[in-house]
């Protein structure tokens, strides 16, 4: 009896063994598996898939743009004497950054990094060398300062379009922050939007700065004057504040207005700004100034030189400028890049709006 039921079992073994085979050889991969029963370890084709890391990361748009542009960017400490108790002077020492326009020293910065109070000029290239810096041209009201130094063959960074940039595109500063500790520092982030005015106080002063672009990419002290790029490495800007009440807020000067400016200056050593004899805002801050202003196109006019050269061609207090020589003009950068490629004594061909609201021309004669 024993042995009759042990050679059962046996025959039920066998017999459930093949079954099992069965399933998994034949029943399970034609209409289980993938089907009713998920096989999260194979691929589609049926072979086993493994994760491999690859030894080298792809280069991303700011390895390549930092590859490009780090070379260029240069480090600048000044001293500058600050008057103290009406007969006494402080040295005080300023630290900010840099880049090479031109292969034969040219550089662009801020003002307020170096300017004509400036002295004991250093910049330092990406190479090691320290070399002597000598202000050519500097404007506290557009913050912008070209140096010279004694170099040729230097690295550059090419000039963008800054007019043609897009809030969203990608933005990369690269400078000195915190000092020439960290120097060629690159951040990277997007560019968050345009033609921003921002409230500063310089030297006491209030004033405001005009048609700026806001970005989000790290900008920290001693990064000012430094480059602002893009996915090309070109620049598109010069780096110059923070809000630091808030965290990615950063500000830059579009690069457009500096290029005639630039080119004059390597041109004939110099640049003199020709002047039209307005105070102007474009639509963007016209309604800081006053409530009663608001203005769709167009720059405000809200004071002029009785003696100046828009005064005697008929233009007057309260106007808005539509058009320069055929050019819309809706912020002050697109006029200023205007004004600043003419000399002292060209003619400018100006459309306006009354404050009636009627459209006419006039024609300017730039003064000096």
């Amino acid at each position: 009896m024993q042995r009759q039921i042990k050679n059962s079992s046996w025959a039920i073994a066998i017999v459930a063994s093949l079954i099992t085979s069965l399933v998994f050889v034949y029943i399970a991969p034609k209409y289980l598996w993938g089907k009713v029963i998920p096989i999260p370890y194979m691929s589609p084709s049926g072979t086993r898939t493994e994760v491999i890391i690859p030894k080298e990361e792809p280069p991303t748009i700011a390895e390549a743009v930092a590859k490009k542009d780090t070379p260029a960017v240069v480090g600048i400490s000044t001293i500058e004497f600050k008057r103290e108790y009406y007969f006494l002077e402080k040295a005080v020492e300023g630290v900010g950054s840099g880049f090479i326009v031109n292969p034969n020293g040219y550089i662009l910065t801020n003002n307020h990094v170096a300017n004509k109070a400036s002295k004991n000029i250093r910049v330092y290239l990406s190479n090691g060398s320290i070399l002597p810096g000598k202000v050519l041209w500097t404007d506290p009201v557009l913050d912008l300062t070209i140096l010279k130094i004694d170099a040729k063959g230097l690295p550059v960074i090419s000039l963008g379009d800054s007019d043609k940039i897009a809030v969203g595109q990608t933005a990369i500063a690269i400078g000195n922050p915190l000092g020439l500790r960290f120097q060629r520092t690159v951040t990277s982030g997007i560019i968050s939007a345009l033609n921003r005015s921002l409230p500063i106080t310089e030297d006491g002063k209030p004033r405001i700065m005009e048609d700026l672009i806001q970005t989000d990419a790290s900008i920290n002290p001693g990064n000012s004057g430094g480059p602002l790029v893009d996915s090309q490495g070109k620049a598109i800007g010069i780096n110059t504040a923070k809000v630091t009440t808030a965290e990615g807020l950063g500000f830059a000067i579009p690069i457009n207005i500096v290029k005639p400016i630039l080119k004059k200056v390597i041109e004939t050593g110099t640049f003199k700004a020709p002047y039209i004899g307005i105070v102007a805002y474009d639509k963007e801050i016209a309604s800081y100034i006053s409530a009663d202003v608001y203005i769709y196109e167009g720059i405000y006019v809200a004071d002029i030189d009785p003696k100046g050269p828009a005064y005697k061609a008929g233009i007057r207090k309260g106007y808005v400028l539509l058009e320069v020589d055929g050019k819309p003009v809706n912020t002050m950068a697109s006029l200023k890049c205007i004004i600043y490629e003419k000399n002292p004594g060209d003619k400018i061909k100006v459309r306006y709006k009354t404050f009636t609201l009627k459209t006419g021309y006039a024609t300017i004669t730039l003064g000096e």
